[in-house]
């Protein structure tokens, strides 16, 4: 498994967005269960605060299961979202989760 950005990574046929809304040329599958809420994005747009934004999005990780996720996803999954690599972003505490609960190594593409 691996994550990316829509914009490196939108046409492989591995790539899964886990975004609230996709680009118009993605075609690939969603999982929405990884979303963030809109309230979560128009939050930390405004005050850019991480630790807020972690603290919700550890709410919606809590309610799932990492195993049923990864099963879901598949191992060759793309973990795909809109911010560029090496900004801070909801796909890269997806990872971390994962790798946590299932000793795993997810790495950015």
């Amino acid at each position: 498994m691996l994550t990316s950005s829509f914009y490196r990574s939108a046409y492989n046929p591995f790539s899964v967005s886990i975004s609230l809304m996709s680009p118009p040329f993605f075609n690939g599958r969603k999982y929405k269960e990884l979303a963030p809420t809109w309230e979560m994005l128009s939050l930390y747009k405004k005050f850019q605060n991480k630790l807020i934004y972690t603290h919700e999005y550890d709410k919606i990780l809590s309610d799932l299961d990492p195993k049923k996720v990864f099963t879901d996803l598949g191992e060759h999954a793309i973990l795909c979202c809109w911010c560029l690599k090496g900004k801070f972003c909801h796909r890269h505490l997806v990872a971390k989760w994962l790798e946590e609960n299932l000793n795993i190594t997810i790495k950015e593409l």
